[in-house]
């Protein structure tokens, strides 16, 4: 399992819009998750900031690559548009982080 690290950046004021879209993510949503890879998905968020930390583990960067490329993926980046920072496909400006302690 390859764990991943990053951040993303919510617009002043979004912050229950995006957890009240994440309580109702489409099952759809889930499952592609699921079949692309991706296993014990967390997003936390800095209020004093609005910088949303994730943390993913996955089962293989290649396969959780095309996730990307999923029909519902880009659906769901169209309806997270509207409150996030976003490049221009809609995709979140999403920034890895590195990875420096683990302990299990």
């Amino acid at each position: 399992m390859v764990r991943k690290g990053f951040k993303m950046f919510l617009y002043p004021g979004m912050a229950a819009e995006y957890e009240k879209r994440h309580n109702e993510l489409w099952p759809e949503m889930q499952e592609m998750i699921h079949e692309y890879g991706g296993h014990n998905y967390s997003i936390y968020l800095d209020k004093d900031t609005n910088v949303l930390y994730g943390y993913i583990e996955v089962e293989d960067e290649e396969l959780w690559a095309k996730s990307a490329d999923t029909p519902v993926n880009r659906r769901w980046w169209d309806f997270m548009a509207d409150i996030m920072e976003t490049n221009p496909d809609n995709s979140p400006v999403s920034i890895d982080l590195s990875p420096v302690f683990h302990l299990d």
